[in-house]
């Protein structure tokens, strides 16, 4: 029998042999991320991730990277109590959140040099405009380290709603029972947010 894995919040990171689930659909995606080669092939399924459509005890894994922090303080137990629901006894949970603890370490210790407002149209996304910054370089506040903390902010559902450190993620999981919790630390396209990487079965 086929193994039931689901990568929850895929946006324009499709995997292979993976129920790929987002909000947006596939041709959105495709405007929103025109350096990736999509297959004709590739589906996006737009289901409801607090009702998902598998029966209890069910799905052999579950990815959420870079996903639960965009849900609210009201939705995280829903979509924790939802993953452990369909998850078999032994299922994997892997997902990966923005560490808010060393985010905010980075953005106390940056300058506070605000320069303009924020934008959101075509041109300022493209040139990566932030604050009146166009770069990565964490040296301003206003800069991208504003969206490390609080999200892109350039389309809906992009805001961070909701912020992690390890020793919550680690109460969470412990408070359902989860076994067998891994825990590591890596950088976002390896020189941006601090993010947390967590393996865990149920």
């Amino acid at each position: 029998m086929n193994e039931v894995k689901l990568n929850l919040g895929c946006a324009g990171r499709l995997l292979e042999g993976y129920i790929n689930i987002d909000q947006d659909s596939i041709e959105t995606m495709k405007i929103r991320y025109p350096d990736i080669k999509f297959k004709e092939t590739d589906i996006i399924y737009n289901y409801d991730v607090f009702n998902l459509p598998f029966e209890d005890n069910n799905v052999d894994e579950v990815i959420a990277d870079a996903f639960i922090e965009h849900l609210s303080f009201s939705e995280e137990k829903l979509i924790f109590e939802e993953i452990k629901r369909v998850l078999k006894p032994g299922g994997k949970f892997n997902f990966s959140v923005p560490n808010f603890e060393k985010n905010i370490k980075m953005w106390l210790d940056a300058e506070d040099d605000w320069k303009e407002f924020f934008r959101s149209d075509d041109e300022a996304i493209n040139q990566q405009h932030w604050f009146g910054t166009y770069t990565y370089e964490p040296k301003n506040r206003w800069g991208y380290l504003t969206a490390m903390i609080f999200g892109t902010q350039n389309g809906e559902g992009q805001l961070h709603k909701n912020c992690y450190t390890i020793p919550k993620i680690k109460a969470i999981l412990n408070k359902l029972n989860f076994s067998q919790i891994e825990i590591s630390e890596f950088r976002w396209k390896e020189n941006r947010d601090f993010m947390i990487q967590v393996n865990a079965i149920k």
